[in-house]
């Protein structure tokens, strides 16, 4: 391990392929996999309006971000922002917020490893799978950011070809009737079934929730940043680019599920991609789902427990976390903050013996509050920097467009989202945390500002 701490520089290792994928891998996960049975259920086919209304929102956020990264492309990435920005006690909720949040994401998607490989071998115990994961997945990340970029471009490979796949087959059954016994199955499922809104206007409020949760994950363009080789034209390149293709790829599965299926005959529990990949009659359909799957989560993993480090470091650049997670070895990557964040990860392997879907149904309701502080710490965070640059006169390299109206309905939006939270009871629950854990951040905060005086 190098002795160098912060005075040693994060290795800029991330070629534009890496970044594109990372970003687009952020956002397609099990919540598009899995998780878009639920949100079915509550919006119709209009699910598909859904998903675009929340990708616009999230396309402004990404952009207020870029403006900022393309500026200073830095690992504690918006917590550095905030910290720059807005204040201190800012800097230090917003990093610490992000960490928590994807320690979250991580165990959760870690737990769900062993499940999906007892789908193959049912006599290994899950928390076996999920230790093994942990540690090759940790070694991974602090060989180089490299090797994490490597392997998340070919986990968000493989997520993208089989969504890219089932819109083919999909297409092809709608169309020419393949997999129907020739009969051209037609769009008509997406209005004969209760109409295109079956629920109303308010079965797409409501769906909102899941919908933006879902995204979370786009964020982590900004955290790799600090390591793109030329990060004044990927950053731009990549925050572009992921927006159509999110939409492309969620509307797009989404349209063409709904138009083959009924959307009131899909089940809640399942995944709508099973449905297809066995109605296309595809051999094996469930073993490729569940490798599909399998990859998803890993690569959820991969990218929370890269984001975790980076957001460590840079919360010792600024102070605001041990100087020891600054620490950096040989290859450049911060060792001991994810090291760090492996331990508690480990935490998994704990609860696995406990009742997981009690518990993480807490865990994810906190993620869910944390993704949304996150974004809206973005959007409050760019008014203050843009507001800076034309003090100073500085240009502005990548623009966030319709600025500031964007970031105001934007923030507008995240308020409504946490007022629909309010009415849906799984996710209550973070209403009610969510201050507990920023006053304990406000608290942390209190006693390091004491403590330094000392």
């Amino acid at each position: 391990m190098d002795s160098n701490t912060t005075n040693q520089q994060i290795q800029r290792g991330l070629k534009n392929r890496h970044i594109q994928m990372i970003a687009l891998g952020g956002a397609i996960g099990t919540g598009l996999f899995y998780g878009s049975a639920t949100v079915v259920k509550t919006a119709g086919p209009a699910i598909t309006l859904s998903y675009l209304i929340g990708g616009i929102i999230i396309f402004f956020i990404m952009r207020a971000l870029g403006e900022m990264a393309v500026d200073c492309p830095v690992s504690g990435s918006f917590s550095q922002y905030a910290y720059q920005y807005w204040g201190e006690l800012p800097g230090f909720i917003a990093g610490w917020n992000y960490w928590f949040n994807y320690v979250v994401v991580g165990m959760a998607e870690l737990s769900v490893v062993g499940t999906y490989i007892n789908y193959w071998y049912p006599d290994i115990p899950t928390w076996v799978t999920a230790l093994a994961c942990l540690v090759v997945v940790t070694f991974i990340n602090t060989v180089n950011v490299k090797a994490y970029g490597e392997l998340e471009f070919w986990f968000a490979i493989i997520k993208v070809l089989a969504i890219i796949g089932m819109i083919v087959f999909g297409v092809a059954m709608i169309v020419f009737g393949i997999g129907n016994s020739g009969q051209p199955v037609g769009i008509s499922n997406l209005w004969e079934h209760g109409g295109f809104f079956p629920n109303g206007v308010l079965g797409v409020v409501m769906s909102l929730v899941l919908v933006m949760f879902s995204f979370g994950g786009v964020e982590l363009v900004g955290i790799t940043a600090g390591e793109a080789e030329d990060p004044n034209k990927t950053i731009p390149q990549a925050i572009n680019q992921v927006v159509w293709r999110i939409l492309l790829f969620y509307i797009g599965a989404m349209g063409v599920i709904l138009a083959i299926f009924p959307w009131n005959e899909i089940e809640a529990t399942g995944s709508p991609f099973v449905q297809i990949f066995s109605h296309v009659g595809i051999p094996s359909a469930a073993n490729l789902l569940n490798f599909v799957v399998l990859t998803a989560a890993l690569s959820a993993y991969n990218s929370a427990l890269y984001s975790n480090g980076r957001m460590l470091y840079g919360l010792a650049v600024q102070g605001n976390a041990p100087k020891l997670f600054g620490r950096l070895n040989s290859a450049g990557a911060p060792i001991i903050a994810i090291l760090f964040s492996t331990a508690f990860t480990l935490l998994t392997v704990l609860i696995s013996y406990l009742d997981p879907e009690k518990v993480f149904l807490y865990f994810m309701a906190l993620a869910t509050i944390s993704i949304i502080i996150n974004w809206a710490t973005i959007l409050i965070v760019q008014l203050k920097f843009r507001k800076h640059k034309e003090k100073t006169g500085e240009p502005i390299l990548f623009k966030m467009p319709l600025h500031p109206i964007s970031s105001y309905i934007s923030l507008v939006f995240l308020v409504v989202v946490v007022v629909i939270m309010a009415f849906i009871p799984d996710l209550r629950f973070s209403l009610y945390i969510a201050p507990i854990w920023l006053f304990s951040l406000y608290i942390g905060f209190k006693l390091k500002t004491a403590a330094k005086k000392n």
